[in-house]
């Protein structure tokens, strides 16, 4: 039969709703396995420093890749072919830098909060800088994946019903904020577990149901994506955004800023049982996102093609981000259907779990100084980690009400982006505390840290008139990190001058 005289039944909503309470429920049972016994607050923190690394490695796929990766990778191919696998590349070179470099001084410092390393080596303004840059980044991130996951459930389910936006995102910020609420870091470790595979197994299920409705081998399909220009991978022109050489080295500090700098997967890491399983941790996480990532924009030809076979066409006002949950839901019958919904439920989670932990970790530790107060009780700790997982629950449930539309453009971009500026003075600061000897006027690292982003965004929006045409694509990390340095060398003490930590 033709497939665009096939019938396509859609998913009716009460499935829909029915399974997304089985794997809710299913979480919720991990999560009490993981707190059978009575956790206290290194366990939420740290995991007791007891997370076996494999296990950790494989979870943090899924907490990589989230609901950006899920929906946003595959639309991208038909406008950026699979130029986005040379950014992966450059990740696994940055997961060779937190390795051997990051993680080794973390664990000599016994560090909780990894932003306690910028106290040891510059002062409190600096500590205090960037543990901000981090609660700014992660809550801008996070609100963008989470906003990208639910809207989709609410397009497809909730509308139908009546129900507004808002009771659908504070439905969703409710169940994490209950399975993560006691267990911390302990629970997370084991639930991405469970999200990675969920998320990987809709990719694969998606991938055979179209093969299997276009009448075609996957080496046909491969064929097909290499055919139409899909599987195009190295841009050589220099002032694309996209030129591999920038996308090389763009993944690799995007890397080491989003990975090696953010609290969220560090916290992970610094679970492990020893440094030698944080380092392995990292690198076979590191080589393992290469085939996911392909598999990735492997989905996204296929669904170009299948889109082309049957005359699916966006409607205006839609972006790429939504051509896989178009294709899942309302093309290819209840078992693609239910798959993409517990991958994209999967991708919501993961996206909120361990950034509410991290942020509850950073705020407690870095501005709360709960680790050395004198007198703290671990019950009193305990009471207020709990009002600050709480507020920041609060907190990301209202900036998801607040995102409007950024709809422009693959939101995969726009989160990097994003991320490009507020993660750029981490990496300037790091930088310097590691590769330098500099002493810094610790009082005035906060204004550096303001400055470099603005001036980072006032140089890529005029890039093409001052540098002959050319444009700036996510290698505007690394510049907002060299305007840091700059900034930090200008501040920086000359010898006798007072330390005025």
């Amino acid at each position: 039969m033709p497939v665009d005289r096939i019938k396509h039944p859609r998913m009716s909503p009460y499935l829909i709703l029915l399974s997304f309470i089985l794997y809710t429920s299913l979480i919720f049972l991990i999560s009490r396995l993981t707190i059978r016994r009575k956790v206290n607050n290194e366990a939420y923190f740290l995991g007791n420093r007891n997370s076996p690394w494999y296990v950790v490695a494989y979870g943090m796929i899924g907490a990589s890749l989230s609901g950006v990766t899920f929906m946003s990778v595959p639309g991208l191919v038909q406008d950026e072919q699979f130029s986005y696998m040379v950014l992966v590349f450059g990740y696994l070179a940055g997961y060779a830098v937190i390795a051997w470099v990051l993680l080794p001084l973390y664990y000599r410092l016994n560090l909780t909060s990894i932003y306690t390393y910028l106290e040891h080596r510059f002062g409190i303004a600096s500590y205090k800088a960037g543990a901000f840059y981090f609660i700014v980044s992660r809550l801008i991130g996070t609100s963008f994946r989470m906003f990208l996951v639910v809207i989709v459930l609410q397009r497809f389910v909730f509308d139908g019903w009546g129900i507004p936006l808002g009771v659908t995102v504070s439905l969703f910020m409710l169940l994490i904020l209950l399975y993560t609420f006691q267990g911390g870091i302990k629970t997370i470790v084991w639930t991405d577990t469970l999200q990675t595979t969920f998320m990987i197994a809709a990719v694969v299920v998606s991938i055979l149901l179209i093969a299997g409705r276009l009448e075609m081998g996957l080496g046909e399909l491969a064929s097909a994506a290499g055919g139409q220009g899909y599987i195009r991978m190295f841009v050589m022109d220099v002032a694309d955004p996209r030129f591999f050489l920038k996308q090389f080295f763009a993944g690799m500090f995007i890397t080491i800023v989003m990975t090696g700098l953010d609290q969220d997967m560090m916290q992970k890491n610094l679970s492990c049982r020893n440094l030698r399983d944080a380092q392995k941790n990292v690198l076979t996480f590191g080589a393992i996102l290469i085939p996911v990532n392909l598999l990735f924009l492997f989905l996204g030809a296929v669904l170009w093609i299948y889109a082309g076979e049957v005359g699916l066409l966006l409607s205006p006002g839609q972006t790429s981000d939504e051509l896989f949950p178009m294709v899942a839901l309302q093309q290819l019958g209840m078992v693609a259907g239910l798959t993409f919904f517990f991958g994209l439920i999967s991708a919501a989670y993961s996206s909120a779990d361990g950034t509410l932990t991290a942020l509850t970790t950073v705020f407690c530790i870095d501005f709360l100084g709960l680790r050395r107060r004198k007198g703290m009780t671990e019950k009193k700790i305990q009471r207020i980690r709990y009002r600050v997982h709480l507020g920041f629950s609060v907190l990301v449930l209202l900036i998801i009400l607040g995102y409007g539309a950024i709809n422009d453009e693959a939101l995969i971009s726009t989160l990097f982006t994003i991320a490009g500026y507020t993660y750029g003075p981490l990496l300037g600061l790091y930088f310097a505390g590691i590769f330098t000897r500099w002493e810094l006027h610790d009082r005035y690292v906060p204004l550096v840290a303001l400055s470099s982003p603005l001036m980072s965004y006032l140089l890529s929006a005029h890039s093409e008139s001052l540098l002959w045409g050319y444009r700036f694509g996510f290698e505007i990390l690394i510049v907002n990190g060299l305007f840091t340095i700059a900034g930090l060398y200008l501040i920086r003490k000359k010898k006798g001058q007072p330390n005025d930590r």
